[in-house]
């Protein structure tokens, strides 16, 4: 199975610290070393890495744990390939345009003989069962909206959606247009919110220790949204199986 690494944030915000401690599992402290990728929402445009290499061994991770890049909406993932060959075509996240504007999607599980029916440009470059869904789920947004919906509108259209693809099997998911950050747990995933009083935490993959107080602010506010709790001092919550959650300005909304 694969892991995923979400942040919404109220204020631009980098994610060397939890991108560091989620690279380790991308084949140092875990087996997910078949690829890994991020992306980066800066208002309208879009940073994309993607690499077939492992994210621990990856010099391309490396460089990003180095030059942090600030986003209100990042997404990661380090891949363990269940349907799809190791090649960077299958390396998530995959992006798509609808409304003028990038979305990201980025899967952990495995869809077991799912092949929708496809067609318009949202058809998928690669082999995996991952960007079928989201291909799909694309295309049935944009037959469901004529232009752009607000966040609400979206979250009661994926509500509808989400369930007739996570029948074929597991279906953790990270979705995000830039405004507003959507996760659905089928098995495993977690989340926190860090904001004031901001404290220090600890990595679990990695012997690194921050505090958060010496470098946000009082209007500084993050989600973090993980497959697997990165830090040993926090309070996680974990996700129900089934639930769908859309997080805004680094909170829970609706």
């Amino acid at each position: 199975m694969c892991q995923l690494l979400g942040l919404n944030c109220a204020t631009p915000t980098d994610a060397t610290f939890s991108f560091t401690g989620f690279c380790q599992r991308g084949g140092a402290t875990d087996h997910h070393a078949d690829g890994w990728g991020i992306a980066f929402f800066e208002g309208k445009g879009l940073r994309l890495f993607i690499d077939h290499e492992s994210a621990a061994a990856s010099p391309v991770a490396a460089f990003l744990r180095g030059y942090p890049l600030k986003s209100r909406n990042i997404i990661a993932h380090v891949r363990k390939a269940t349907v799809g060959e190791v090649c960077l075509e299958n390396a998530h996240p995959f992006t798509r345009e609808l409304w003028g504007r990038h979305w990201v999607f980025a899967h952990n599980g495995d869809l077991k003989d799912y092949h929708p029916k496809l067609h318009s440009h949202f058809l998928p470059v690669g082999s995996t069962d991952s960007e079928r869904a989201f291909c799909w789920l694309m295309q049935e947004l944009a037959k469901s909206h004529a232009s752009v919906p607000s966040v609400a509108e979206l979250t009661l259209t994926l509500r509808e959606l989400v369930p007739q693809i996570s029948r074929f099997g597991t279906f953790n998911f990270l979705l995000s247009n830039g405004d507003a950050l959507w996760a659905h747990c089928s098995t495993k995933l977690h989340w926190l919110i860090r904001q004031h009083p901001f404290q220090a935490a600890t990595l679990m993959d990695e012997d690194w220790t921050v505090d958060f107080a010496d470098i946000n602010q009082a209007g500084d506010r993050v989600a973090v949204i993980v497959t697997t709790p990165l830090t040993r001092n926090e309070q996680w919550t974990a996700f129900a199986p089934g639930e769908l959650k859309v997080f805004v300005d680094g909170q829970p909304v609706g």
